[in-house]
């Protein structure tokens, strides 16, 4: 029992928090980023990881304090209160880890059979999914410590494949490639992908929602939060500049999904396109379980505080992970039954949300809490002005997803109402 309840140490919480930052979306990220910044896609890179920053001072602060897994819902409940509008946001943040697991599991899946030569199906894609989501249940039922361990390791292994395209592909970069352009296209591309892939670092607040499994919260939590973000700063930029520097903008563009893989064929051959292959099932995989864990973790903290039924809280078995049954079979049927591309848009608008509320919560506690009154301040108007252009860019670009992210607010409001409503009743 002693060794299942083991904590986490700071670079098993740094790599959970890495493990999902970088996961599948580096490996396709580029054809869409270089549509978007042209080559000024290292610069957009650097900008987005400014406004995590933003972010993360007020994850930090109130992490150093606040020792919840329910992470930055227990910041917005500290500071608002319990209401409406908090237990809405609580709600939709779990939905938002299950919907991430699911694609997790989709593109694992996407990426397998190819390199294994299995046929295509129904039938062979809702066979891996299902076995995918079953393994990584399996390892986080023996606790925090079996998940930051294995989380540790698949990081290793996935910066070290990285680490390989990087250094050989710096090698061989036409400078002229990347030499950024701020005429008034470029600056606009460039702000624009980077409200886009600020949401690439949103794993860091994986972290809080492991504080209360981790050694010496008060000082790891801060210090896990800050070299997590450099280490994925460090290697999205690298991988921006590999990229635009070894393939033209229209090769990149054309390569669409698997971009980073052909990107590496002019230094590394056809052993780059199966080695970058190899290292997005291992970035999948670390996602997959980080993902698993904290939405377990907020499961569990949600249904403490009445905002879940009961049973999510109950503990089963060995006191293994309480809501992660719940969550992974939930992950498991959005992954086989729905296209989740729409929803993982949405997802975005909403984690935006979700850290507007807790920078607000941070100005409300900073008494508390700790922290530049000022600088709060400055920061949730920055980040507000984030949300309005990502909200800009879908009203733009995906119509569907901008009216899909009212609706799941509206939604979340209606079902909190309509939850708390039965539960005083049953309580009367």
């Amino acid at each position: 029992m002693n060794k299942i309840n083991k904590k986490i140490g700071l670079w098993e919480a740094v790599s959970i928090a890495v493990g999902t930052m970088i996961g599948a979306s580096i490996f396709s990220i580029f054809g869409v980023g270089v549509s978007i910044a042209g080559r000024n896609l290292p610069e957009a890179f650097i900008l987005s990881g400014c406004f995590a920053l933003v972010v993360a001072y007020s994850y930090a602060k109130l992490g150093s304090k606040i020792v919840s897994n329910a992470g930055p819902i227990a910041f917005i409940h500290k500071g608002f209160g319990d209401n409406l509008i908090t237990g809405a946001l609580g709600f939709l943040m779990w939905m938002s880890y299950i919907v991430s697991i699911s694609l997790f599991a989709k593109g694992f899946t996407g990426y397998f059979l190819p390199l294994a030569h299995i046929e295509v199906s129904p039938m062979s894609i809702g066979l891996v999914e299902t076995l995918l989501i079953a393994f990584f249940t399996a390892l986080n039922f023996f606790g925090s410590q079996a998940v930051g361990k294995a989380e540790f390791t698949l990081v290793i292994i996935k910066l070290l494949i990285l680490g390989v395209f990087i250094l050989f592909g710096l090698s061989m970069i036409n400078i002229s490639n990347i030499i950024p352009v701020f005429d008034k296209q470029h600056l606009t591309g460039t702000l624009n992908a980077s409200v886009v892939f600020f949401l690439s670092y949103m794993g860091f607040g994986l972290i809080t929602n492991a504080s209360e499994n981790m050694e010496n919260p008060k000082r790891n939590v801060p210090l896990a939060i800050y070299i997590s973000i450099a280490v994925v700063m460090f290697m999205y930029i690298s991988i921006a500049i590999v990229g635009i520097g070894n393939l033209s903008i229209p090769e990149l563009i054309q390569a669409q999904d698997n971009a980073l893989a052909v990107a590496a064929k002019p230094f590394l051959g056809s052993f780059g396109f199966m080695l970058i292959s190899i290292g997005a099932l291992f970035s999948i995989s670390s996602a997959l379980n980080a993902t698993l864990f904290g939405g377990a973790n907020i499961a569990y903290s949600l249904a403490k505080d009445g905002e879940l039924p009961k049973f999510f809280e109950r503990k089963l078995w060995f006191k293994s992970t309480e809501g992660l049954y719940i969550t992974a079979v939930l992950s498991l049927l959005f992954a086989l039954l729905f296209n989740l591309n729409e929803i993982a848009t949405i997802t975005s608008s909403i984690f935006t949300m979700i850290y507007i509320f807790v920078l607000i919560s941070h100005y409300r506690l900073v008494d508390e809490c700790g922290g530049n009154k000022t600088l709060i301040f400055i920061n949730i108007i920055l980040l507000l002005l984030v949300f309005i252009a990502l909200m800009f860019y879908q009203w733009q670009t995906q119509r569907a997803a901008f009216y899909g992210v009212i609706v799941t607010f509206g939604g979340a409001l209606l079902r909190e109402k309509i939850f708390r409503y039965v539960t005083k009743y049953h309580k009367s």
